[in-house]
């Protein structure tokens, strides 16, 4: 197996989560430089994790040590530049947060970037990693719930905060079917100013090839399974087949009942979210992308592909809404598609 070396953009909170899980994957990457424009980041972060190169500038930091995998965790509005660069200076894969831009005009530039350059890319959709998703995935693998006919997401936060995790979990728990068409339905323009701008509610229908529909719902409105407090983690995904149901959320708890439930509903709760965030995912969903990058053969379950397709979906609901239409996919002309958060701005009342 081979070594990495990383070099990464971003040193706040989020940032730390992600350099820690390359240090705690030691025997996979080496990070070989740091870069924030705030130097006591930089310094903090070169001390605790024994970083030797420290920058203020990406591109400089790219210049200067090309590393394989670029790690960038910065606003949403800033996505398509570190790409860019990443493009430039020739790195092997690309690691960054959600959601992947802020209109599907950009998403589908960093998705053409990173083919056009050969860059293997993956998006922190990192919640599949939480003990409560891997039951759910070994449930769905043993055909508990028989034939899958519909999954359905909630989500307290709002759509570009945790509903782009969650479309792409209704992705994943379906196959990786491709959706063919969509509808929608949106208000509230509290949040668009947000530095992930969203719309206050969300509630959208996507229907896949396979003949499995998608529903998911994003803001207050949506169903709540937690007390306030858990606001942030107040997320379900689940999924209904011919044999029953299976559900997990962001908090590690899942349940379902099934085939062989025997009548009763069952369920468990593993490592509350912040235990897991800090000691799980972001190791296991580094150590996939070095083995995505040994062996093309074992593609990663966040790559881009999947989150572009899951930001069109969301896109497409969202168009819907605002053109009152069924929305057909794949949404043709993405890169001349229309700014949808400036729609939002002048057109939702």
């Amino acid at each position: 197996m081979a070594q990495y070396t990383v070099a990464q953009v971003g040193l706040g909170n989020r940032g730390i989560t992600h350099l820690d899980g390359f240090i705690r994957n030691s025997d996979r990457f080496q990070v070989v430089a740091v870069c924030d424009l705030v130097e006591q980041k930089r310094r903090e972060a070169a001390e605790r994790f024994g970083v030797a190169h420290t920058y203020a500038d990406a591109r400089q930091m790219l210049a200067d040590v090309r590393p394989d995998v670029f790690c960038f965790v910065t606003q949403p509005d800033v996505r398509l530049s570190m790409v860019e660069l990443a493009a430039e200076y020739g790195v092997r894969a690309l690691a960054f947060e959600k959601p992947m831009a802020t209109s599907l005009s950009e998403a589908w530039r960093v998705t053409h970037l990173c083919n056009q350059a050969g860059i293997k890319a993956v998006v922190c959709h990192q919640h599949k990693y939480l003990t409560s998703f891997q039951k759910l995935r070994e449930l769905l693998d043993a055909g508990e719930v028989g034939q899958v006919s519909e999954i359905h997401a909630t989500c307290q936060a709002y759509l570009q905060q945790l509903g782009t995790h969650y479309m792409d979990y209704i992705i994943w728990a379906n196959g990786g079917a491709r959706g063919l068409w969509a509808v929608g339905h949106i208000h509230g323009r509290g949040h668009l100013a947000d530095s992930h701008p969203s719309p206050d509610y969300l509630m959208g229908q996507v229907a896949f090839e396979n003949g499995v529909r998608g529903i998911i719902e994003c803001g207050l409105p949506s169903p709540s399974h937690m007390d306030p407090s858990m606001f942030w983690t107040d997320n379900r995904l689940t999924v209904h087949g011919t044999y029953g149901y299976a559900w997990a959320d962001t908090n590690g708890r899942w349940g379902a009942f099934c085939r062989s439930s025997k009548g009763e509903v069952i369920g468990g709760a593993g490592d509350p979210w912040a235990v897991q965030e800090q000691e799980r995912l972001q190791v296991l969903y580094l150590r996939d992308l070095a083995d995505w990058l040994d062996d093309d053969a074992k593609p990663h379950p966040c790559r881009l592909e999947l989150a572009y397709h899951g930001y069109e979906i969301l896109e497409a609901m969202c168009l819907s809404a605002l053109d009152h239409v069924k929305v057909t996919l794949p949404i043709s002309d993405p890169a001349s598609s229309p700014d949808i958060v400036e729609r939002m701005h002048s057109e939702l009342p």
